[in-house]
């Protein structure tokens, strides 16, 4: 679960490096910067939970050679979408950061941000397929070391290039890049380890027809899902950036909660995914029931770890996190909507990896669109409170994903094991 903290730690360091500068457009143009990309990294995360799913489904099916073949299919789709947003980064950031809708200044911070941090989108997405691929093999040691590595490079390399050398954002971008790549490295030397010295894939065992065809299938609809999932987070940090700098940054703030709690809880999904993906590749309806009811379990006994640990320690990580005493005061007095939100969103995190494993991602998919549909109408209804009613629809969204979810699981349960029965 430590593992899965990557991303949002990233996000994290560079928006604390440049809030103890104490401006509050800088720290907002970083934060929104970070939240693009967490979203635009986000986006192809089909890269990580299709590489674990369809893992851990070969291994459970005893076959073993096709796990070398997945390994490499990631890396050429990962390595051509990253190559993609490189070729179109103007397009790209003209676009979200126009959307945003934040001030002057802040766009201004979060284009500088933007523009370098671009060029380590094929390193990210590598680091996904490695990290799906460890822990679709239940290497999770192996996945920890590897995220591990690229979160203390990643704050090393910030804290001397923003703190200590004053390069400003662009130092915040460029510790992230050098991160990524060696990140990267590190998971290939473990991948061609494990791999017996070798990573070389036949060619007719890398572009099998059926097994491509049931990959892009599976993949599409995960990525479907994901957008959907996007939307709403990108929709939530709009509303912010239009309601001023201050709630902006204030915002950005609490979502570093957000984003902690959500990939802490992501770790159980990730579990799921490996379990529930092993018995399925084995059939073993018995194993699949027990690895669901583990989740489940273990996931609520953590969230509410999580949401004491804010309740107790979260004003003083804002303090850490900010310098500037009006962003310090409005994040808060929103704390207590992410002191809710790990309780209200193990349903969601916990049946995503399970459908994930599963491969279930078409009916994944028509639920997280019919989650925002919720969002939206919650935002609606609730958007004369201001902030208030913005995070409560939030909130919503998040007890919206999980009881669809889990609905409609007992169906698909009886549909994929009904030979067993």
């Amino acid at each position: 679960m430590i593992a899965n903290l990557t991303t949002p730690l990233i996000g994290i360091v560079s928006t604390t490096a440049i809030g103890r500068l104490g401006d509050a457009a800088s720290l907002g143009g970083v934060a929104m910067a970070s939240v693009l990309f967490d979203c635009m990294f986000w986006l192809f995360a089909f890269l990580r939970m299709g590489t674990v799913a369809f893992t851990a489904q070969s291994i459970g099916a005893g076959e073993t050679g096709e796990v070398r073949a997945i390994l490499v299919r990631g890396f050429i789709i990962a390595g051509v979408i990253g190559a993609g947003l490189i070729a179109l980064q103007l397009p790209l950031a003209a676009l979200l950061l126009g959307a945003m809708g934040g001030s002057e200044s802040v766009t201004r911070a979060a284009r500088t941000y933007f523009t370098i941090r671009i060029w380590s989108a094929p390193l990210a997405l590598g680091n996904y397929v490695v990290l799906g691929w460890l822990i679709g093999q239940a290497q999770a040691r192996l996945a920890l070391a590897t995220q591990v590595t690229i979160n203390l490079i990643n704050m090393a390399a910030t804290i001397v290039l923003v703190l200590v050398f004053d390069f400003g954002i662009a130092g915040a971008a460029i510790a992230a890049l050098i991160a990524e790549a060696t990140g990267l490295v590190l998971g290939v030397l473990i991948a061609r380890r494990l791999s017996g010295g070798r990573l070389a894939v036949a060619r007719a065992s890398l572009f099998d027809r059926e097994k491509l065809l049931k990959m892009l299938a599976v993949n599409r609809d995960i990525m479907i899902r994901t957008a959907s999932l996007i939307a709403a987070f990108l929709f939530f940090t709009a509303q912010g950036a239009r309601a001023g700098d201050v709630t902006l940054a204030s915002n950005a703030v609490l979502n570093n909660f957000l984003l902690v709690s959500a990939f802490f809880l992501d770790g159980f999904a990730n579990a799921a995914e490996q379990l529930c993906g092993h018995a399925f590749g084995a059939r073993d309806r018995d194993g699949f029931a027990g690895a669901v009811r583990l989740v489940v379990a273990w996931g609520f006994g953590f969230a509410m770890a999580v949401s004491v640990a804010f309740t107790l320690f979260g004003p003083t990580l804002i303090d850490v996190m900010t310098a500037s005493e009006p962003v310090r005061h409005g994040a808060r007095d929103y704390l207590w909507f992410v002191v809710a939100a790990p309780l209200l969103g193990v349903f969601a995190f916990a049946y995503d990896g399970i459908y994930i494993g599963a491969t279930w991602a078409r009916d994944m998919r028509n639920l997280m669109v019919l989650s925002l549909a919720v969002f939206l109408s919650a935002w609606f209804a609730l958007r004369s409170f201001g902030n208030a009613g913005l995070w409560s629809a939030l909130l919503v969204h998040y007890a919206a994903r999980g009881g669809l979810e889990a609905l409609r699981y007992p169906a698909l349960f009886r549909a994929s094991f009904k030979r067993e029965s």
